[in-house]
């Protein structure tokens, strides 16, 4: 008996190490427990790939079609199979779309606030399966604070 009481302060010695007060203990206890509440993520399983790079590529560019999804959830009716095609089509191959976009002379002011607007769209669903710690640690750097600001504000407060 002495032996365990022995251990468990040990244990108790090493956690105040790292939650200070009980209210730290209770912080981290709340925040695990909204972090098991999360949606789970897409796992992929993928084998015989020899000599399949662009196979490979195309199925984490899409996410095993997760991407496509998402953007069928959040835009149903609202735009065309062919709207969705594109946005998709952005999402998975951005350099190579803006390329052909500006190759044909798509890229218009209204164009890029519609596009951008969809983009935010389709990043709130996505990023909602994650706690917002993990998303800003996701988020390149330099972008940081502006694609924060754009996924925390409400759609009706970008017109």
């Amino acid at each position: 008996m002495h032996e365990r009481l022995e251990r468990s302060m040990k244990y108790l010695a090493l956690l105040s190490q790292q939650f200070p007060t009980q209210q730290a203990v209770f912080t981290e206890i709340i925040n695990l427990q909204a972090i098991l509440n999360l949606p789970k993520g897409t796992e992929h399983f993928m084998s015989d790939l020899h000599g399949e790079y662009e196979a490979f590529m195309h199925i984490l560019n899409n996410c095993s079609g997760v991407v496509r999804e998402h953007v069928d959830e959040v835009f149903e009716d609202t735009l065309t199979e062919a709207e969705k095609a594109d946005l998709c089509t952005l999402i998975y191959y951005p350099h190579e779309k803006l390329a052909l976009v500006r190759a044909a002379r798509q890229d218009s002011p209204t164009w890029t606030k519609q596009t951008l607007s969809r983009l935010i769209a389709v990043t709130r669903r996505l990023s909602s399966r994650y706690t917002r710690s993990k998303v800003r640690k996701a988020i390149p750097h330099d972008f940081a604070y502006i694609i924060d600001e754009l996924l925390h504000t409400h759609p009706d407060e970008n017109n």
